[in-house]
């Protein structure tokens, strides 16, 4: 393996500063997981219904991606990230007047909002880490800036179980006993409002780092690898969307992508209900689940970069999708204890995942970098379409278990394109911006 720096000492500030949004992007990511359950119980949503959470969420990822690839191609990187971080602070503070009066689609639509802006932040952000420094290691550096993720992830969680969640959960006969009181609707409204007090905090929180990001100079990060710059300068070239499909490694990215954040943004999604369902936990007890799940998916983060230093990258993520694999048939076949801790342990294994196929996707793109990325950060359209699948499956077989098919689906896919799809093709460059094979 490459013995050269993950990043160089120049470079180290704007390296932490990115690396860090990694950790703030993730927060309202699983925020969705607890915002599920909570609207299913504040509007009385069935799960298909309770799923456009994620088709919002995920929608606006898919439309903002390249827009934001293409502003950063033609500014820079920072002008990119700071967007990225105000459209994420204007929808969480969306969230005050979807609360106020209680409209489930003004909810949806500061989830777009913040989307939109998580689409800049990640376009950005993982395409620089990746071109920060010695193309051996890009894999190695991205995987160690998405470690950072699992512990928002993880924050997300656990701020959405302590302030969101009231561990108010009524009977059937509670419930009916309200509604005859007329006190019924004046809870869910309580339910709703706590929402609030969450998303002005981070709105704020998200108000700073886009300030800092302003202050701080970066380099003129270039998708042809020229790190020597400051952002100030203009880019030595631009990318260009048909030359993407010279690379099949690229394309198969984009596919492998698709497949694994459906499967990730899926089972996460529905973990909640699936522990309630087959392990009779309450909504409490089944976030404590969700929030071990993030915790292992954060420890493997960093277990695997450490890996990667001694294990062929290829060959860690295809074992990875082989464990996953077997560990959702399990959760499919088996629902009960079985199942219920088989699906947690799924992320552990999850953890490289989506780093490791941006870096693979974007390998040898040269000045099509930023481009490229753009189109694999929308593939997370896969939230989008798998996570309300799973819900129509679930309300279907009326099987939570059954629903998990996607995941292993997803899996399946990645796996093949761990040992296969991911081999560099096409008129690679180098770090230099030279052309090193044509295939």
């Amino acid at each position: 393996m490459s013995k050269h720096k993950i990043v160089s000492r120049e470079n180290l500030l704007p390296f932490i500063l990115v690396t860090a949004l990694f950790y703030l992007w993730a927060v309202p990511n699983n925020l969705n997981d607890i915002l599920i359950p909570q609207f299913m119980k504040s509007f009385e949503l069935n799960r298909l219904q309770a799923g456009l959470v994620q088709s919002a969420f995920y929608m606006g990822y898919f439309l903002l991606a390249m827009p934001a690839a293409y502003i950063m191609d033609r500014y820079n990187y920072k002008t990119g990230m700071i967007i990225g971080l105000l459209l994420f602070a204007a929808g969480s503070y969306m969230f005050y007047p979807a609360a106020m009066t209680g409209t489930y689609g003004l909810f949806l639509t500061a989830l777009f909002v913040i989307a939109s802006g998580l689409a800049f932040l990640e376009t950005g952000a993982n395409s620089f880490i990746s071109v920060l420094g010695d193309p051996d290691t890009s894999a190695q550096r991205l995987n160690f800036s998405q470690a950072f993720n699992p512990l928002g992830a993880m924050s997300g969680v656990l701020i959405g179980n302590v302030f969101i969640f009231s561990g108010v959960e009524h009977s059937d006969a509670q419930v009916e006993a309200l509604k005859a009181a007329g006190q019924y609707q004046e809870y869910l409204h309580g339910e709703i409002m706590r929402v609030i007090p969450p998303y002005m905090v981070i709105g704020t929180v998200i108000l700073v780092m886009a300030f800092l990001i302003w202050k701080v100079k970066f380099p003129a990060e270039t998708e042809t690898g020229t790190h020597d710059k400051l952002d100030t300068e203009k880019p030595s070239g631009h990318g260009h969307f048909s030359k993407l499909f010279q690379y099949p490694h690229f394309v198969k990215g984009v596919v492998a992508q698709f497949f694994y954040v459906g499967a990730q943004v899926g089972t996460w999604s529905y973990m909640i209900p699936y522990i309630k369902d087959y392990l009779g936990k309450s909504e409490k007890e089944a976030g404590a689940f969700l929030f071990a799940s993030l915790l292992v998916f954060g420890i493997g983060r960093f277990v695997s970069t450490a890996l990667m230093r001694k294990v062929n990258p290829h060959s860690l993520m295809g074992l990875y999708t082989i464990i996953n694999v077997v560990l959702v048939a399990l959760a499919v076949f088996f629902p009960g204890v079985i199942g219920g801790y088989a699906i947690v342990t799924t992320s552990f294994f999850m953890s490289l995942m989506f780093p490791t196929i941006f870096a693979f996707g974007v390998k040898g793109l040269g000045p099509n970098t930023k481009i490229g990325g753009s189109m694999i950060i929308m593939a997370i359209i896969g939230g989008a379409i798998w996570t309300p699948i799973m819900g129509l499956i679930a309300d279907k077989t009326h099987s939570m278990a059954w629903a998990m098919i996607v995941p292993l689906i997803g899996y399946l896919y990645v796996m093949y394109y761990s040992y296969i799809g991911s081999k560099p093709s096409g008129p690679l460059f180098d770090g230099d911006e030279k052309v090193v094979i044509s295939n």
